[in-house]
């Protein structure tokens, strides 16, 4: 973890993080507070609805404790690093209450597509054309 987000996850969860797999074959990792408030959430969803049970699945069933070494460390099972293709390259980023972690090649070619996706503001939900940036 880099330097600059250690002293804040060790004052936010004491270093405690929840790694869970993303649909875009990355990984998420939240701190321990933010993920039990996003599992609540999850739980709460219709369980007869197919798609919020597979969400449920994926990301409740996948979540796994991590915790931060003296060194800033994180320690990966398995599973997870498998399912995210990660190797010895890698991308993190930090997204607000979470960070994504990418293989370095699969986050290239991701972000290359939709830096040239042609998607004009009016294919956009209407949610957000009122986004300024």
């Amino acid at each position: 973890m880099p330097t600059r987000y250690r002293e804040r996850l060790l004052e936010r969860c004491a270093g405690h993080l929840i790694a869970t797999v993303d649909k875009d074959h990355c990984l998420l990792l939240y701190p321990l507070p933010d993920w039990e408030e996003i599992e609540r959430k999850l739980m709460r969803l219709p369980s007869l609805n197919p798609h919020a049970r597979r969400l449920q699945r994926l990301m409740v069933g996948y979540a796994t404790e991590l915790e931060l070494d003296g060194h800033g460390r994180l320690l990966l099972p398995s599973e997870l690093r498998s399912f995210a293709s990660l190797t010895r390259d890698a991308v993190l980023l930090g997204q607000g209450n979470r960070f994504e972690l990418w293989d370095e090649a699969r986050w290239t070619e991701k972000r290359d597509a939709w830096l040239e996706d042609d998607t004009t503001p009016s294919d956009l939900p209407a949610d957000l054309e009122s986004l300024s940036l």
